[in-house]
């Protein structure tokens, strides 16, 4: 029998709380979605920061790769 790692239980129980979330949000519509993406971009960059430090590699390039993607969202809208 395959016990789960306990990291494995944690991204299982992160995942649905983000569904959760996302099904709640999602009742309210399209700003409800968009709110819970931007919760999760944030946490996925978060998850990826920490693994960068681990591997030595620069954890300032998922928090600009982030950036430069709102970034151009907001370019396209504002006015």
């Amino acid at each position: 029998m395959n016990v789960p790692t306990k990291a494995e239980r944690r991204a299982a129980n992160q995942l649905a709380h983000f569904q959760q979330r996302q099904e709640a949000r999602a009742a309210r519509g399209p700003r409800g979605l968009a709110e819970s993406w931007m919760e999760r971009a944030r946490a996925v960059a978060v998850a990826r920061e920490a693994a960068a430090q681990a591997t030595g590699e620069d954890p300032a390039t998922v928090w600009n790769d982030l950036a430069r993607t709102v970034s151009t969202w907001v370019s396209r809208y504002e006015e």
